[in-house]
């Protein structure tokens, strides 16, 4: 049975109780938040993974090891944790935002700039998200990854420049890598779009 650790907070020891009664619970997640909070990295992320052997699907579960990852700067865990998220549950906004920040930190701009558009389609009002939209398509251009889609496409503002533009401007970087980036983003936004409609009762993507 898993003891109170001495930095225990009242929060900790309040979902301690309810896990020790109940270990197979859900609880693990607010516990693991509650050890994260208090600084207790290494039990956070050890009782995320004791309760998503039992509970893989809870989406609670992966944002709450994600959290603890993320402070810990594994930040490479963390976009492993919530990639799967956020196709189940684009609106999880708490999960779109520590991938975004996530795949920023790693230096993946394609990707950064998806999840944070993806946050701006949920929270179009957000100013801090639009001006790191702007920022971030900013940097892409002045390194060459993203170019400026001239006909209107639904759906995308921007394209993946070609294999041949892309190797040019950055030679580690092989065509397939390339060209995994454009499906990605283009079946991430897809795949926003298609979730909204659905919630609206709406099947078809308006062209």
């Amino acid at each position: 049975m898993r003891s109170v650790p001495t930095q225990g907070t009242p929060e900790i020891y309040h979902y301690l109780k309810r896990y020790q009664s109940d270990p197979n619970s859900r609880v693990f997640a607010p516990l693991a938040e509650a050890y994260r909070k208090a600084g207790l990295l290494d039990d956070a992320i050890e009782i995320c993974r004791d309760g998503l052997r039992l509970h893989p699907h809870f989406i609670g579960g992966r944002v709450a090891m994600a959290r603890a990852l993320f402070d810990k700067k594994e930040f490479a865990e963390v976009v492993k944790e919530l990639e799967p998220v956020v196709l189940d549950a684009p609106d999880n906004l708490v999960a779109q935002k520590l991938l975004a920040e996530s795949y920023l930190i790693l230096g993946r701009l394609a990707q950064a700039l998806a999840a944070y558009k993806v946050l701006l389609f949920f929270m179009p009002q957000d100013e801090e998200v639009a001006k790191m939209v702007q920022e971030i398509e900013s940097k892409a251009y002045e390194e060459g990854a993203l170019v400026l889609q001239k006909d209107p496409i639904p759906l995308k503002s921007f394209s993946v420049k070609g294999a041949a533009d892309a190797i040019s401007s950055d030679p580690a970087v092989r065509k397939k890598e390339w060209m995994k980036k454009v499906e990605r983003l283009q079946g991430m936004l897809l795949r926003v779009q298609r979730f909204r409609l659905a919630k609206e009762g709406r099947s078809e993507i308006p062209l």
